[in-house]
């Protein structure tokens, strides 16, 4: 604030000034020429002089002086700027001359003539008032630059760091300070919003910390839940063997396969806890492709999978991933479609595709990009139905993971996921 008032001063000075110079030149004249121009002095000093013109003393009426006599010749002359290449009475007339007849009675003598002292004043007064405009937009220019100076240095850039400041808040980042100096006019200003960039750093961080022991939390859950479930699964499979009542059979039948929903539920959930925190990997070893075989029987608990034939080779794969994957598909299958599945293979192109496909509703077009997101269950066919939407993004997750794909397609009917497996 101090500089600008010094800064209001100096323009005020500055302007000032050149008003008082300006009143100055305009009202100051002081002629070169006679201060008192008397004519009939002229006319009757020449007219007694006249036989001998050439002794004229001019200096006391004018600066310069031309003499015509009656034939408009020449017989005296004391040219400067003005009467400079005057050689008629009518050019003296057209440059603005004063033009002074001199006679003796009735016969013309001759013509004198002189600068017009009222014209040479407005000509002077003319180019000082023009020069003092131009001394007057010169600092008026000066003054115009030295403010607009002050207010590019303290109001424009400041607000182009604020500004800046601003969009990087937007964006998240949160360690970057407004760098504005306390004396500035915004110093108090930002130092304001300077605090308040501390005060959502500082939230930011109490946020991601809850976040993380949310997640810490979810995932140590997850885990502690699947021992009872394994339990639990154990548990029916030795009640089937020793149970001969078909009733009780079936209820525990029923119990298994509830088991099995909330495991895979509580794998998915795991399996997404641990990829918020950084810690889903897999180890890829080289296998026989004939583990598929394996891995969808595995997960065929309704007994619909119908398997095409596996070309022999080696992929490169971590076989409990793979089984979570191929599990969350089929059980998706189970869950939406119930029909028969379709499982083919083929190599292409240094990787084994493997198909699976069911015949139910499918996917709708617009879906079919969406539904390996996070937490995204269709809108057509999951009401009613179980399920976190995390089957195929974990899927998705550890197929990327281990080096291969997940495609999703919709054919004519039904709901296919090819998994591209790398060779070894």
């Amino acid at each position: 604030m101090k500089f600008y008032i010094r800064l209001l001063l100096s323009v005020t000075a500055i302007i000032v000034c050149g008003i008082i110079l300006f009143i100055s030149i305009t009202f100051s004249y002081r002629g070169n020429s006679t201060n008192v121009l008397r004519v009939n002095d002229i006319t009757q000093t020449v007219k007694e002089q006249w036989d001998n013109i050439e002794y004229f003393d001019y200096r006391k009426f004018s600066d310069e002086m031309i003499i015509f006599n009656s034939d408009e010749f020449i017989v005296y002359s004391r040219a400067g700027n003005v009467l400079k290449n005057v050689n008629s009475v009518e050019e003296a007339v057209n440059k603005g001359c004063l033009c002074l007849s001199v006679s003796d009675g009735s016969r013309l003598m001759g013509t004198v003539i002189i600068p017009d002292p009222d014209k040479m004043k407005y000509d002077m007064a003319k180019q000082k008032l023009i020069a003092a405009a131009l001394i007057m937009a010169l600092l008026f220019i000066l003054a115009g630059a030295m403010y607009g100076s002050y207010v590019h240095r303290n109001i424009i850039e400041p607000f182009k760091k604020m500004e800046r400041f601003a969009v990087n808040v937007a964006m998240g980042s949160l360690d970057e300070p407004v760098m504005l100096e306390r004396n500035n006019m915004f110093g108090a200003f930002t130092e304001s919003f300077d605090i308040m960039r501390e005060e959502l750093k500082r939230s930011r961080q109490i946020e991601n910390e809850l976040k993380q022991k949310e997640k810490e939390m979810i995932a140590s859950l997850s885990h502690d839940l699947k021992t009872p479930i394994t339990g639990i699964k154990l548990l029916c499979e030795l009640l089937s063997v020793k149970v001969k009542d078909e009733y009780v059979l079936d209820k525990v039948s029923n119990i298994h396969q509830k088991s099995e929903q909330i495991n895979i539920l509580v794998s998915d959930l795991l399996s997404s806890a641990l990829d918020d925190l950084g810690e889903m990997s897999v180890s890829c070893c080289d296998e026989q492709s004939d583990i598929l075989h394996e891995l969808v029987a595995e997960h065929d608990s309704r007994g619909l999978v119908r398997e095409g034939e596996i070309p022999p080779c080696l992929i490169q794969v971590d076989r409990p991933r793979l089984s979570q994957v191929i599990g969350n598909i089929i059980s998706n299958s189970y869950k939406y479609a119930g029909t028969a599945i379709d499982v083919s293979y083929k190599t292409n192109d240094g990787c084994l595709e493997m198909s699976i496909r069911d015949h139910g509703k499918g996917v709708p077009a617009d879906e079919i990009d969406l539904i390996t997101n996070k937490f995204y269950r269709g809108k057509s066919n999951s009401s009613g139905k179980d399920g976190s939407g995390l089957g195929l993004y974990i899927a998705r997750e550890l197929m990327d993971k281990m080096n291969g794909e997940l495609i999703c397609s919709c054919p004519s009917d039904g709901f296919c996921a090819t998994l591209i497996i790398p060779l070894s």
